[in-house]
């Protein structure tokens, strides 16, 4: 194994890690913000009033996301094993 392919290895589970997280940390940015712009208008300064907005909309997320995420997971799983003996020499 040679220091290139534990690079590629590396750099490839990170985007990995970035392309199944981003869907739910994107949503959970948007919603704060949107609650945020709302606290700010109304002047409600109340720290948990974005709690349970944020907590339905990403489980909504992860229920039209949620397909897909655990393909791209398995997928990257199945590339992974299977390359495995490629890799130990």
């Amino acid at each position: 194994m040679t220091p290139e392919s534990v690079i590629a290895f590396g750099q490839h589970a990170l985007y990995v890690a970035i392309l199944v997280a981003a869907p739910l940390l994107l949503t959970a940015l948007a919603v704060g913000l949107l609650i945020g712009v709302i606290q700010a208008a109304t002047q409600i300064n109340e720290m948990t009033l974005s709690f349970i907005p944020k907590l339905i909309a990403m489980a909504v997320v992860a229920l039209i996301t949620g397909p897909w995420m655990l393909r791209t997971l398995v997928q990257f799983t199945r590339q992974l094993i299977e390359g495995l003996p490629g890799t130990v020499k």
